[in-house]
């Protein structure tokens, strides 16, 4: 009976998945987070599951608890690691830019190269009916609102002009995105979609 109890443990000592605690090491909520906004930028908010997730990622599910109590949890920490990202890219691409027509000139190029915060956003915008989204996106929505708004003053135009002008540029960008959304229409290619950036920088920053 001995001899029979010694070889039942043999496959358990055998198995290749890792332990709960190796699992918590490998993968930190930063993973956990960047992953959630992969799949969220590829299949998009409703698409967001532990057990999904965690196959892309190499875990078991069970790990995923280390780090979060929650789906829920999980969404506002990537929602969160997002905004960051997205007002430290700002700030340190294009805010530190002295003449506001250059710099209005280099946001649209940084947008116009950034394919993956495009999925995001776009991902995003469908699910405003979220609280969590929409309070996210506000604050998004509002801090590049600013930004364009104080470029286009410092380009020389009034304030209710530059705000007009600032909220056209957002529209563009919004619109454009949204337009991506529709399956039937044709995708540019990347010869089209970079002389469309040109034609928003021509049209939208002043001389």
């Amino acid at each position: 009976m001995a001899l029979a109890s010694r070889y039942r443990v043999v496959p358990d000592l055998q198995m290749p998945s890792m332990s709960p605690r190796t699992e918590r090491n490998r993968l930190t909520a930063e993973d956990w987070e960047n992953g959630a906004l992969d799949m969220i930028a590829e299949e998009g908010v409703g698409a967001l599951a532990v057990e999904a997730l965690a196959r892309r990622l190499g875990v078991t599910k069970g790990s995923f608890y280390w780090h979060f109590r929650t789906r829920e949890a999980l969404l506002k920490a990537a929602l969160a690691r997002w905004e960051a990202r997205d007002d430290h890219d700002l700030q340190n691409h294009i805010a530190s830019i002295e003449e506001p027509r250059e710099r209005l000139r280099e946001l649209f190029h940084w947008v116009g190269r950034e394919a993956r915060p495009h999925r995001i956003y776009a991902a995003f915008l469908q699910a405003l009916d979220l609280p969590p989204v929409t309070q996210v996106m506000s604050r998004v929505a509002q801090r590049r609102m600013e930004f364009l708004h104080q470029a286009y003053r410092q380009a020389g135009m009034s304030k209710v002009e530059a705000l007009h002008r600032a909220r056209l540029a957002y529209a563009a960008y919004v619109g454009f995105l949204q337009l991506s959304l529709v399956p039937e229409l044709p995708r540019l290619s990347q010869e089209q979609f970079e002389a469309y950036v040109e034609h928003v920088i021509t049209t939208l920053v002043p001389k």
